[in-house]
């Protein structure tokens, strides 16, 4: 069924690394790495944030460590003298210290309650900001800078594609996937509570944090430790996962996905293109995956995350988007 710009499709079934994965039990259950797209790429609103609303005042959580890795931790304002449930929180590049992606995990904290837990993603090493220098006229002014501007334009361009290739190239998934399954681990243990409350881990991810969810949903096999044992089946890690503008999915993402998930897209969007999306939710349909997709119009990537915009539409949007995730993490 093909999905309009602003349909909702729900749908319910009939139903380097060797060393940490030592240190991890997670870990052990990593399949070999799914391949990415061919040409991974991120935009502007990938690395850059927002202006933080006015009035949102300032993240109520704290930064601290969970198995050895940086995260930012809030929790409702109640727990634990009222049982919450566990939420990963999975961020774009803008990454750990980022106020706005604090503000988010605050958000869902308080309005979901739940534990949400927002890990580190690129080890302290978050995607450079690939806003134009604004104390340069001659850059501001592009064409109307004449020659000199629109060089200086193009080598700015130039200098940012490169560094946010080789950026991706530092944080790829044998990087990323550890450091989830570490949080993961820890996260479990010291919030046991929060995860038997919910009868397992929830997830939401933005932007590169949101194909992970993909995968933490997944189903794998991983060789069995003697012959006669055989492929043995691991995962899915989440109960239930919600999803934001991803970047760098592939069609392979989907394939063993068992998780429920709610896909937050944007129309026509170049960082998930349409073929990919569409593969996917024939993908879920035919193993009977529950899903939910959105295709929302007139809002660009990352317009999700906290962050202000003058547009009314994006504002009204960046609200029913949230209300999407946080209504699928509830029912399930």
């Amino acid at each position: 069924m093909p999905i309009s710009e602003l349909d909702l499709a729900t749908r319910a079934p009939e139903s380097d690394a060797a060393e940490d994965q030592q240190d991890s039990p997670a870990l052990s259950a990593i399949a070999a790495p799914t391949p990415p797209p061919e040409q991974p790429q991120l935009c502007d609103n990938c690395v850059s944030d927002r202006p933080t609303p006015a009035g949102s005042g300032v993240p109520q959580g704290e930064l601290t460590t969970l198995g050895g890795i940086d995260v930012y931790i809030t929790k409702p304002p109640s727990y634990p003298s009222t049982p919450a449930r566990l939420l990963l929180l999975l961020t774009g590049g803008t990454g750990l210290k980022s106020t706005n992606n604090q503000l988010q995990a605050d958000l869902f904290s308080i309005e979901g309650n739940y534990v949400v837990v927002m890990p580190d993603l690129f080890s302290g090493d978050p995607a450079p900001n690939s806003q134009v220098k604004e104390d340069d006229p001659d850059i501001q002014a592009g064409d109307g800078g004449g020659f000199l501007g629109m060089f200086k334009l193009k080598a700015v361009e130039t200098a940012k594609s490169f560094m946010i290739d080789m950026w991706l190239a530092r944080h790829t998934e044998d990087k990323i996937l550890p450091i989830i399954h570490k949080v993961l681990d820890a996260a479990k243990e010291e919030f046991a509570d929060a995860v038997g409350n919910g009868g397992g881990v929830y997830a939401v991810g933005y932007c590169i944090g949101g194909r992970y969810v993909l995968l933490l949903g997944q189903q794998r096999e991983k060789r069995g430790e003697d012959v006669e044992q055989g492929d043995v089946k691991e995962g899915p890690w989440i109960k239930a996962g919600a999803v934001a503008h991803a970047t760098m999915v592939s069609r392979q993402d989907f394939v063993g996905l068992k998780a429920p998930v709610s896909l937050v897209n944007v129309e026509s969007d170049p960082m998930f293109p349409d073929e990919v999306r569409v593969a996917g939710e024939d993908e879920m349909r035919k193993v009977g995956v529950e899903h939910e997709v959105k295709v929302y119009p007139g809002v660009p990537h990352g317009f999700a995350v906290v962050g202000e915009y003058e547009d009314g539409n994006i504002k009204e949007a960046q609200k029913t988007a949230y209300g999407q995730m946080l209504k699928w993490l509830q029912h399930h």
